[in-house]
């Protein structure tokens, strides 16, 4: 493949990624959703396998930069003790796109054994495991990912991303999160000296 080529592929690619975002069917559940996290005793715990696990290790940080504490558990380490971590004043928020990842379906089920109340989930597929064993579903919509081979979760986690990023930046407004807020809990690095001046 030529130049011209690979430049014109990588601009589909970035148009398909796009386009899933721009699709993304929102509704209120997201509103339900940050009601939720405004109101938690505990903490929010995200979880994912594979990509979109890395997607859901971003959002906690993002989250607990922006006043509402969460953390990452990763699906595999739950079923060897790591479930522990989770209480029942604690959310649950996992990420799948075919909603069918047999380690998550399981830590939710083993989950709500130690008394975690709801469940929110990102997902993209109609029908699945994890959408039937969730409270609250975020909706990604149907996803066609640009990999030639169709597999590589690119367009998926795009809108993961991004639907994450939304719901932590409306709760970051609806709690009156300022940038003494944010100084406080982010020091370091170049917006750390933005936010502490």
């Amino acid at each position: 493949m030529n130049t011209v080529k690979l430049l014109q592929r990588a601009r589909d690619i970035l148009k398909a990624e796009a386009r899933a975002i721009e699709n993304i069917p929102l509704d209120d559940n997201i509103v339900m959703v940050s009601g939720l996290f405004l109101k938690c005793r505990g903490k929010v715990i995200l979880s994912g396998m594979g990509k979109a696990g890395h997607i859901a290790q971003k959002l906690a940080g993002t989250l607990s930069s922006t006043g509402t504490p969460s953390v990452f558990l990763h699906p595999g380490e739950s079923e060897h003790g790591d479930l522990g971590v989770i209480t029942s004043s604690d959310l649950l928020m996992v990420f799948s796109n075919s909603g069918k990842t047999r380690e998550i379906a399981e830590m939710i089920v083993l989950a709500r054994r130690l008394g975690l109340k709801k469940v929110i989930a990102v997902t993209s597929h109609a029908e699945s495991p994890i959408r039937s064993l969730s409270d609250i579903i975020l909706d990604i919509g149907p996803i066609s990912e640009p990999c030639p081979l169709g597999l590589t979760p690119t367009a998926s986690t795009a809108a993961m991303l991004a639907l994450g990023d939304a719901l932590a930046l409306i709760t970051m407004e609806a709690r009156g999160f300022t940038r003494k807020d944010y100084g406080l809990r982010h020091h370091g690095g170049y917006l750390g000296s933005i936010a502490n001046r």
